[in-house]
């Protein structure tokens, strides 16, 4: 089976490694086809190739500004010439469309297409981003979501016939768990509470950092590209806070998640997070809020929920959480069966065949 998956945008490098890689040991025959990656090193490809195809003068931009400038001039360029590229694949398996008010038109014809809403909908939508999500699932033969939570949202709120809709699994990440390691920039002897990843509005870091104030005998470590303005946020920050805010590179990621005694995402809204599936792997206890899908994940022990935005609910859980080493094993416990259970890549992998065989069956490349 020759299969092509797409993240034009480089959004999710992990997922494609992971997806591709878990392919790949399957049988399948897997191209990725995507952009360099701005931020560092990745992980080698594992049994499948890796195609530069996009945005190939955008990466001698020196600023982000003019890098999105040379992305979007060569958008159209670019999914044109992969229309062309696709004719190899029996299937494409999109992750991400960046422009979505252009990206139903271009996309390529006569295989099966797949789509994985990753969001359900744009969190921070632009002008017509939400309208336009809404026309391009229309184009696809199948599109996966990684809950029941995302199922219902795209049946109920968009209409998508339940035929066309797949819940399958995010996998963990264990292949963050491997390879060298540096150590954060921060060392303490107490408990330390990590938040990790992207810093955007949605993801809650301003109830976090109420529900902080009062906590002893910890710290919180906050480490992140900010994609907002944190700096009213930071300076009222209460006592043992640090803030590491850049791009963490891999090695520094598994000091940052080695280190972690608790994982916490506040999220205001979610379907699922590459973040929640790194401290997976690492069998980390995590303390979320009860939205999205994250609240099946709570369901199997692997994760202790709290109300979404109620900071004191949060303030509890990580009191209990900080000065109880058992319940902190139980729930990387939790976390380190499900990350070999239901989210390992090779069960993500056996269903994910299964949907492309079904869609070959039904619509045969030419």
């Amino acid at each position: 089976m020759r299969v092509h998956v797409v993240d034009p945008s480089a959004y999710t490098p992990p997922y494609d490694h992971a997806l591709c890689a878990a392919l790949a040991a399957a049988g399948a025959e897997v191209e990725l086809y995507t952009s360099r990656f701005a931020h560092g090193t990745l992980a080698a490809p594992a049994g499948y190739a890796l195609r530069e195809h996009f945005y190939r003068t955008a990466r001698f931009a020196r600023s982000p500004r003019t890098r999105r400038a040379l992305k979007l001039a060569a958008h159209v360029p670019d999914m044109l010439r992969y229309t062309r590229a696709a004719r190899a694949a029996q299937l494409v398996h999109f992750q991400w469309l960046p422009v979505q008010q252009l990206d139903g038109l271009l996309l390529p014809r006569g295989r099966p297409l797949v789509l994985t809403a990753h969001d359900i909908l744009p969190r921070e939508p632009l002008p017509g981003q939400r309208r336009a999500q809404r026309r391009l699932y229309e184009r696809f033969d199948a599109i996966i979501t990684h809950s029941e939570h995302g199922r219902a949202r795209l049946q109920d709120e968009l209409g998508v016939p339940a035929q066309r809709v797949h819940v399958i699994a995010h996998g963990a990440f264990a292949h963050l768990v491997e390879g060298p390691e540096q150590p954060p920039p921060f060392a303490t002897e107490q408990p330390v509470v990590l938040f990790f990843g992207l810093l955007r509005p949605y993801k809650g870091l301003d109830v976090l950092l109420e529900a902080w104030r009062g906590i002893e005998g910890a710290e919180l470590w906050i480490a992140g590209m900010p994609r907002m303005d944190i700096t009213a946020l930071t300076a009222a920050a209460p006592p043992g806070v640090r803030v590491d805010a850049r791009f963490v590179p891999e090695p520094q990621l598994r000091g940052y998640f080695r280190r972690a005694d608790i994982v916490v995402l506040p999220y205001r809204q979610a379907d699922q997070s590459g973040v929640l599936f790194t401290a997976l792997a690492f069998a980390k206890p995590l303390v979320i809020s009860d939205v999205g899908g994250f609240a099946e994940l709570a369901a199997e022990g692997a994760a202790r929920a709290v109300p979404v935005a109620d900071a004191d609910a949060l303030r509890v859980a990580l009191q209990e959480l900080i000065g109880d080493p058992r319940a902190r094993q139980a729930l990387a416990a939790g976390a380190d069966a499900a990350a070999r259970g239901r989210y390992a890549w090779d069960a993500v992998a056996r269903r994910t065949l299964a949907l492309y065989r079904s869609l070959l069956g039904e619509n045969p490349s030419s």
